[in-house]
């Protein structure tokens, strides 16, 4: 196995543990009342949303990649 597919592996990995924290944050008492009010979620959990996304995003290609 090469080096890009262990990468790819990783960041496939790497990324999914951030979309669970992404999406368990949000899912918090706290978030939901500050969603109400801001109609945003905060920056710590919009962070671990698209950092995991593009981790999954990144580590698929590369381990797809022939």
């Amino acid at each position: 196995m090469g080096n890009n597919k262990v990468l790819g592996i990783a960041l496939l990995v790497i990324g999914i543990i951030l979309l669970v924290f992404g999406y368990n944050a949000s899912q918090s008492l706290g978030e939901q009342m500050a969603e109400s009010f801001t109609g945003r979620f905060s920056d710590q959990t919009m962070w671990y949303i698209i950092v995991g996304a593009a981790s999954v995003v990144v580590g698929a290609v590369l381990t797809l990649r022939k």
